[in-house]
């Protein structure tokens, strides 16, 4: 389970540290694809779970099959060098709005990374949500 958010910045090659509590989940290797304006990051298994949940709203015709082309042609699989720094391809820079600053938050089933100047804004929303929610639902 990820949890916890951390501010960290890309180098010039493109490289980012993982906070070091998510380290020991992706030790093997993760795999990082576009999600919501910003980057999933799942462990292997996670990552297949995704892929599955996908493809059945696929056959139940609740998603296209174009959703599970972009998810699976913008994925790559990354494994930690020695001092934890993964590599987000350019295009997946690109698409999340990554360039120096990023927050990379536990999302539980996964790791999402955020352009730092994007998360401020939805993280103000999911504040009023968590709230919402807690409120309406009783949680």
């Amino acid at each position: 389970m990820f949890v916890g958010t951390f501010e960290h910045s890309l180098d010039d090659k493109g490289r980012l540290v993982l906070p070091s509590v998510f380290r020991s989940h992706l030790a093997e290797r993760g795999f990082v694809s576009q999600y919501e304006r910003c980057l999933g990051l799942w462990t292997e298994e996670g990552f297949a779970e995704v892929a599955k949940r996908l493809q059945a709203k696929v056959r139940e015709g609740k998603a296209s099959h174009n959703a599970v082309r972009a998810f699976a042609a913008n994925a790559t699989e990354v494994r930690p060098d020695s001092q934890g720094r993964i590599t987000i391809p350019p295009r997946l820079r690109t698409y999340a709005g990554l360039e120096r600053d990023v927050v990379i938050i536990g999302a539980l089933d996964r790791i999402e990374i955020w352009d730092a100047s994007r998360w401020r804004d939805v993280s103000s929303a999911a504040d009023d949500s968590l709230t919402n929610a807690v409120t309406e639902l009783g949680i």
